[in-house]
């Protein structure tokens, strides 16, 4: 088929890189270059990059999607709302880290693990006016463990969603699409205020919380970021972790650092 691909972040490009074997690419749309790093030099998306070492066309205004006539686009945490003109110039099919319709919106892995969740999936809808209420081509579970983190439900998610897209596209009149069954839930968008750690909450809503967003807080009356922890016999511990203006270390390197004492 002729494809339009539209993505944003850095796993999107390893999913497709396989589309990309299997099927012509007719453009490559993403987010403008953003200043970054401490000159704030414009950089381009990773998604960006990928097209133009693959030289495929790359557009940066949704708006250019009119001069391009394809069989589909395959969007993936691109970022932009689609108009209902875009809309009407073909299929366009998104791959959503939920099982619709729960957590529609903006953070839906997110918000999975800061609620304590153990399962999750991904689901292949096609893009409506509304926020993630098209109807559903496939959907697949996964479970979530204890210590997953963000990272590591977006690392099973991306390999589930090559897999999905890559049956999906060489047949999508096999797929009728399903209307969503169920009551919605809605997450929204996380910011640096949700990451500030209340100590006084219990031990795993800090875990779950550490898991989903990373978690900041003072120690010693410094402010260090916490990577990573686990629940052991109820208490949390933590493992890693970094320091304002340092590289990521062990917790305990951290505490030898600081001569055993801490004081949060």
């Amino acid at each position: 088929m002729k494809l339009i691909l539209m993505g944003t972040p850095e796993f999107v490009p390893s999913i497709f890189d396989n589309i990309a074997r299997e099927h012509e690419i007719i453009s490559v749309f993403t987010r403008p270059p953003k200043p970054a790093g401490r000159k704030q030099e414009l950089q381009k998306s990773p998604v960006h990059i990928w097209a133009e070492s693959h030289g495929f066309p790359v557009e940066t205004n949704i708006n250019e999607i009119h001069k391009y006539s394809a069989d589909m686009a395959v969007v993936i945490s691109y970022g932009v709302i689609l108009k209902p003109d875009v809309l009407a110039k073909m299929p366009f099919i998104n791959t959503h880290f939920s099982m619709l319709p729960k957590y529609r919106g903006a953070s839906p892995f997110q918000t999975a693990i800061m609620n304590g969740d153990t399962e999750s999936g991904v689901c292949l809808m096609r893009i409506d006016e509304g926020l993630d209420t098209g109807d559903i081509y496939m959907c697949c579970p996964f479970t979530i463990g204890e210590n997953d983190t963000t990272a590591d439900v977006v690392a099973r998610a991306s390999t589930l969603t090559t897999d999905m897209l890559s049956e999906f596209l060489a047949a999508p009149d096999k797929y009728p699409a399903m209307p969503q069954i169920g009551t919605p839930t809605f997450t929204r968008k996380f910011n640096g205020t949700d990451e500030i750690i209340d100590w006084s909450r219990p031990a795993v809503q800090i875990h779950n919380q550490i898991r989903a967003i990373g978690g900041r807080t003072k120690i010693n009356g410094l402010d260090v970021k916490i990577l990573e922890t686990k629940i052991i016999n109820g208490k949390l511990e933590i493992t890693r972790i970094q320091p304002a203006g340092k590289k990521p270390m062990p917790w305990r390197d951290f505490v030898n650092g600081q001569r055993g004492k801490i004081e949060f």
